[in-house]
Formats: C-alpha cells, sequence, structure tokens
C-alpha cells in the first residue's frame, strides 16, 4: 500500500494522510517513487470544487508535478531504466502526485540532472512548462519588445521574469513591496508595487502582458497594450469579462505536458538563464498548512511538499 494525500470538497481540513494500493506501469509508462511533489494553485482550486474544478468521484488525490526515482518500467518503454531520477508533470486532466508512488506515461517525463535536487526538479516542473507555453510559444516574446508579468514572485511567473529579461526583453512585473528585492533578483527591469501603484499608469508601453493574477487584473490589463499587443493569460477573469478592446490578441497558452519543455528547461538552467524559485518545504502529511498558505496567494516562489 502506498500513502497519499486524500480530499473530499471544502477547506484545507478536508486533506486526509491515507493509504491507497500500489499502481503498476502500464505499457508505455513508467512506476515512480516519488520524493517531492509541487503545490499549485490549481491545487486548493480542485480542493474547493466549483466550475471547472469540479470532481465526480471521491476521494480524490491532487498534485501535479513530481520528482523521484523509476521503480517499474512498462512495456515498450527503452529511454528509462529502474533507478533513473526522474521529473515532470502529470497529463491534462490527470492527478496524483501528492502520493509515495504514482504511474505516468515515460513520453512525458525527462531525466533529473545529479545537480538539481528532487524539491528544486518537482518546482521547476509545471511552472517552468507553463512559463515556457506562454511566453516562447504562445506570446512568442522577441528581443526589444517590453512586457509585463502580472504577480512576478509567484512559480509562473517568477520563471516568466527569468525567461523573459533571457530572450531580451525589458521587463515590468507587479508584486508587494516586501517581494521587490526578489523579483529584481530575477531580472525584472521595472516593479509596481500592486498595494501602492495602479499598474495601469504605466500606459500602453507593453507588447506582452502575461496574466498570473486573473480577476480586476485581467481587465486592467488592456489599458497598458501597444496596439497589435497579447494578453497571455492563466487565470480566470471576473465572471462575464468581455475584452475591452479589439486591436490587441487574447491567448490562453495550451500547457501541453512533453520530454521536449522540459529538457528546455533544463538547458536553461545548464546556461544559468533560469534557476529554482524560492522553496518552502512540507512533509506529505502537512500538507493542509502549505494549501493555507497557496490559498493566501501571497507567497514567494513555490511550496514543496516532501515525501520521502
Amino acid at each position: 500500500m502506498k500513502a497519499v494525500l486524500l480530499i473530499n470538497h471544502g477547506g484545507p481540513e478536508m486533506l486526509r494522510y491515507g493509504e491507497a494500493p500500489d499502481p503498476t506501469a502500464g505499457p508505455g509508462e513508467v512506476l515512480v517513487d516519488v520524493h517531492a511533489a509541487s503545490v499549485n494553485a490549481a491545487d486548493y482550486k480542485v480542493r474547493l470544487g466549483g466550475g471547472q474544478y469540479s470532481l465526480s468521484r471521491f476521494p480524490h488525490i491532487l498534485g501535479r508535478d513530481f520528482s523521484g526515482i523509476v521503480s517499474m518500467v512498462g512495456a515498450g518503454v527503452n529511454d528509462f531504466t529502474l533507478g533513473d531520477a526522474v521529473f515532470g508533470v502529470t497529463d491534462q486532466g490527470i492527478e496524483g502526485a501528492y502520493s509515495e508512488k504514482i504511474a505516468i506515461k515515460a513520453a512525458i517525463i525527462a531525466k533529473k540532472p545529479d545537480g538539481l535536487g528532487h524539491a528544486e526538479a518537482a518546482a521547476l516542473g509545471l511552472t517552468s512548462l507553463t512559463a515556457l507555453w506562454a511566453i516562447e510559444d504562445t506570446a512568442q516574446l522577441k528581443a526589444g519588445q517590453t512586457v509585463l508579468i502580472q504577480g512576478g514572485a509567484g512559480g509562473v511567473a517568477g520563471f516568466g521574469v527569468q525567461l523573459a529579461k533571457h530572450l531580451g526583453a525589458t521587463v515590468i512585473t507587479t508584486a508587494s513591496a516586501s517581494n521587490h528585492p526578489y523579483v529584481r533578483s530575477l531580472g525584472a527591469d521595472r516593479v509596481i508595487d500592486y498595494n501602492a501603484e495602479d499598474f495601469t499608469a504605466i500606459g500602453p508601453i507593453c507588447d506582452v502582458v502575461f496574466d498570473t493574477v486573473g480577476g480586476g487584473v485581467r481587465a486592467g490589463s488592456y489599458a497598458v497594450l501597444k496596439p497589435g499587443g497579447k494578453l497571455v493569460w492563466i487565470a480566470s477573469a471576473p465572471e462575464g469579462f468581455r475584452p475591452t478592446r479589439k486591436d490587441v490578441q487574447t491567448l490562453r497558452p495550451n500547457v501541453i505536458r512533453d520530454r521536449a519543455h522540459l529538457e528546455r528547461m533544463l538547458a536553461l538552467l545548464d546556461v544559468g538563464a533560469i534557476w529554482p524559485p524560492t522553496i518552502v518545504r512540507y512533509k506529505l502529511a502537512d500538507a493542509a498548512d502549505a494549501h493555507r498558505v497557496s490559498e493566501a496567494r501571497h507567497l514567494q516562489g513555490k511550496l514543496v511538499l516532501e515525501v520521502r
């Protein structure tokens, strides 16, 4: 039996530490002994339920990105062997990383380099995929352009700040005053304190806005885009909101799970263009505490559950 963290809908107190049968590696899959799992904002939204996060069966195991060791190899898998250190993100619509073991398609995970810890690899999994798909593939950000990244101290946005700077863009971001030194260390050229300043006052100077915050922030983001600009979002706008401009594009990245983007992240890490975020570690059994911090939405970097 494997130890898992199960939920029913509700607050963090609805997280329950328990056991479930050990999974097995099917054709094209590997079984991974999980060492670390990342906590994402989507996790508490699934826990709360409603809308796109509604579940029909309980209990449910949360968690999307992880790092660990291959303990079983399924039929047809030739690129991994027992004992390989790997990391990755569960396929779209599938969860289960808050657990001691997880079965996953071999094609969508990558080998973890020796110099990267399990917690760091887990923290970079979904954040790197999301930021790469958003900034490189969807926004197609170019050197010399200006980008506003909303919520720069978060995991995805923090990776985005580093990536945008590496691509040669001028990077503006929003963050609370206490997080200004952190986002500047990531490469932000200009930081706006969202508690004291109206970010729309910068005017229409941005080629791209990457919105990781949503709500009213999305609505205001149109005011800072140049004609022909792109607003790329991963957090929902207010209910019933409609884009206020027809001369800009509103785009949502399709964050496909694949090895190519994980290896792109590793290549960026290798040349020093990005580095792991600030990490706060919790034991798997203490995930409720991590969810309380995540749900408050004022964290810096990433929260990671240490499973082993």
